[in-house]
């Protein structure tokens, strides 16, 4: 089979399409026909060794956790799937199965495929409704949980000013229209005004302007979180601060003790699974064939990217 290969750690620009075999269902494990595949920052961040110390990766390494495609086999014990459904969903690379969580972890041998394999047994994998288009259904996985858990942990008051930092990438755009009955400040560039605008910002500030004061809510989605002091000094007193980021916080980031500030991490798909999901509404900004699947990453690293980046594998 084709996929993006990583042969050792490094930058996007190493990696190359290459030929591997098709890999095969264990026990409780399926083998799925990838239809399209999303870029995410764990795709970069992992192979490049962010991680080699808790994480080692064994090499050659497929990169890609989110996807959508047709089960093509099934391991003993698999009851969920059968061949020819039509699912979608989100997974990890192996070496990362301390963090996939306890429960039910959800892990790949890569979605950059035209092949991958899966645990079966997990929230984060589902079966994708008719309505849903095959490369919107790629695109939502990482971005629609993580829009989701932040909502359900954050809980948004009425007539709450909330700052969302971050909002053109994937979880941002996907997260705007969650947020429409509130008064939403997005940072952005000024070519991206007119996409927050439509999907519910209030006002769109730069990355570099000054926040506004008296803020009740912040959701941060791309500053580590040792970089959020100025975000906290926006914050009323009272206020809330939630990142998707690391490292996790601590007080001293913020330096102020009359905040709320905490990671959203939901590991175990405890605030919600796959099934969640499906009706939101991602924003595809580029698409790309699996040949030119490296260079998929290489933009997503180098270029400011809007919403997701799309990979089909059809030659």
């Amino acid at each position: 089979m084709k996929a993006v290969v990583a042969r050792g750690y490094g930058e996007p620009e190493s990696f190359r399409v290459d030929d591997l075999p098709v890999p095969e269902p264990g026990r409780g494990q399926i083998q799925v026909r990838v239809a399209a595949a999303s870029i995410n920052p764990g795709d970069v961040v992992i192979p490049r060794g962010d991680y080699r110390d808790t994480a080692p990766l064994t090499f050659p390494h497929v990169p890609g956790n989110d996807f959508a495609g047709t089960v093509s086999a099934v391991g003993a014990g698999v009851t969920a799937y059968t061949e020819g459904d039509e699912i979608f969903g989100h997974a990890v690379p192996r070496a990362l199965a301390r963090m996939a969580g306890a429960q039910r972890p959800s892990m790949t041998t890569g979605t950059l495929a035209e092949y991958a394999v899966f645990e079966a047994d997990t929230p984060f994998l589902a079966h994708r409704p008719a309505g849903l288009d095959v490369a919107d259904a790629a695109a939502l996985p990482t971005v629609g949980l993580t829009a989701n858990a932040l909502l359900a942990t954050a809980r948004p008051g009425t007539g709450d000013t909330i700052l969302v930092i971050g909002a053109t990438g994937g979880v941002g755009t996907t997260l705007l229209p969650l947020l429409r009955d509130h008064r939403v400040i997005a940072t952005g560039r000024p070519g991206d005004a007119a996409l927050l605008g439509a999907k519910g910002a209030s006002e769109i500030i730069g990355y570099d302007d000054d926040y506004p004061d008296g803020v009740d809510l912040v959701l941060n989605l791309v500053l580590p979180s040792d970089r959020l002091h100025r975000a906290g000094r926006a914050l009323r007193p009272g206020g809330r601060l939630y990142t998707i980021t690391f490292p996790p916080p601590r007080p001293e980031f913020l330096d102020r003790a009359d905040v709320h500030f905490e990671l959203v991490l939901d590991v175990d798909g405890t605030l919600g699974g796959m099934s969640e999901v499906a009706g939101l509404t991602p924003t595809i900004s580029r698409r790309y064939r699996l040949d030119d699947g490296v260079r998929a990453l290489v933009d997503f690293t180098r270029d400011h990217t809007v919403g997701k980046l799309v990979v089909t594998m059809s030659r």
